[in-house]
C-alpha cells in the first residue's frame, strides 16, 4: 500500500492511499497523523486501506503530494555506507569508517517530493545524495537485527541534500545536512509488505536529465536491519522516525572538478518499487524571520 498526503483547496492535510493513477482520501487531519497510523497492526492498516478504496478517487495528477511524514521525531542519516561511494571519495582523503557513522538532519529540513529546494547564500557547494529512507513503525529499543523487520513501517525515496563546505566544518555534519528544504522525501510511503527485499533495489539519480548515480541497495556495508539494531541499542526509535541509509557513487563532490548544484537545476531520484521524487533548486530569497 502507498500512503501519501496532499493539501486540499483550503490547505488542509488530506491523507490518502495511492493506487495506480488515482488517490483515495482516507482522512483529513493534522499533518502528523500518518505517523500515528504506522503503529497499527498489519491487519488494521489493511482495513484502513480497504476502506479508502470505497472513497471517491481523485486523479493523482490533480493533487500535489506533500512529504508523507511532515515532522518526524528523528531524521537520521548514515554516512559512508556504500562501497562505490567510498571508492569515489578516496582521493579526497576520506577513509572507510570502522563503525556506523550517523548524523542528525534537523526535522525542519523536510520537504515534499516535488517542492523547491533552496541553495543557501552561505555556500554554493550544494550536493545531492539519492537514498532509500526507512520509516519506523513501532516504538522500539534494543532490537536485534534478526527482528528489525518487525519495526519497519515502510520505505520512501529521499534526497539527502548536503552543503559540503558546511558539512566539513565539524565531525557531526549536522549543520551541513540540515538546511531548510534539504530533506525532500516521498512521493509516498510504501508499506514494508510491498517490498520483497529492500536490499536489492536499484537507485538512480539524475541532474537535468543526466544520470549521475546508478547503484543498488545491495552495496550497503551495513544493511537496514543492522542499522536499526545499532540505533536502537542507544536510544528509543519511534513511529515516523526516518533513517536515510546511505548513497551510492556519483555525488557532485567526488567529481574532478566537482559539479555542485546551481540555481535552476532539477534533481530526480528514483528507487525501484518505491517511487520517484523530483525537485528544482532555487535561490535563497528568505529574509530574517522572528515570530
Amino acid at each position: 500500500m502507498k500512503l501519501a498526503r496532499f493539501l486540499d483547496g483550503a490547505q488542509r492535510s488530506v491523507h490518502c492511499v495511492v493506487r495506480d493513477d488515482e488517490v483515495f482520501p482516507i482522512w483529513q487531519g493534522p499533518p502528523g497523523m500518518l505517523a500515528d497510523w504506522l503503529c497499527l497492526d498489519a491487519s488494521t492498516l489493511r482495513q484502513l486501506g480497504d476502506s479508502a478504496m470505497r472513497a471517491k478517487p481523485l486523479p493523482l495528477a490533480s493533487v500535489r503530494l506533500q512529504a508523507p511524514i511532515a515532522r518526524p521525531s528523528k531524521f537520521l542519516g548514515l554516512g559512508g555506507n556504500y562501497q562505490s561511494h567510498l571508492r569515489e571519495i578516496e582521493h579526497l582523503g576520506i577513509k572507510a569508517p570502522e563503525h556506523q557513522v550517523w548524523f542528525n538532519k534537523q526535522t525542519a529540513c523536510v520537504a515534499g517530493p516535488y517542492d523547491d529546494v533552496v541553495i543557501p547564500t552561505l555556500s554554493d557547494t550544494v550536493d545531492y545524495e539519492g537514498e532509500l529512507a526507512v520509516v519506523i513503525g513501532r516504538r522500539c529499543r534494543k532490537v536485534p537485527a534478526a527482528r528489525a523487520h518487525e519495526v519497519i513501517a515502510g520505505y520512501m525515496v529521499c534526497n539527502d541534500v548536503s552543503v559540503r563546505e558546511i558539512q566539513r566544518r565539524t565531525q557531526t555534519m549536522t549543520l551541513g545536512k540540515s538546511f531548510d528544504t534539504h530533506g525532500p522525501i516521498g512521493p509516498w510511503l510504501v508499506t514494508s509488505d510491498e517490498i520483497d527485499d529492500p536490499q536489492r533495489l536499484s537507485l538512480r539519480t539524475w541532474v537535468n536529465g543526466e544520470l549521475r548515480q546508478d547503484g543498488n541497495t545491495n552495496e550497503m556495508r551495513w544493511n537496514i536491519f543492522e542499522q536499526i539494531a545499532e540505533l536502537s541499542s542507544v536510544f528509543t526509535l519511534e513511529p515516523g522516525d526516518i533513517l536515510a541509509t546511505g548513497t551510492p557513487a556519483g555525488v557532485a563532490a567526488a567529481m574532478q572538478p566537482p559539479r555542485f548544484l546551481k540555481v535552476g537545476d532539477v534533481v530526480a531520484v528514483e528507487i525501484e518499487a518505491v517511487g520517484r521524487i523530483e525537485n528544482r533548486f532555487v535561490a535563497d530569497t528568505t529574509m530574517t524571520s522572528i515570530t
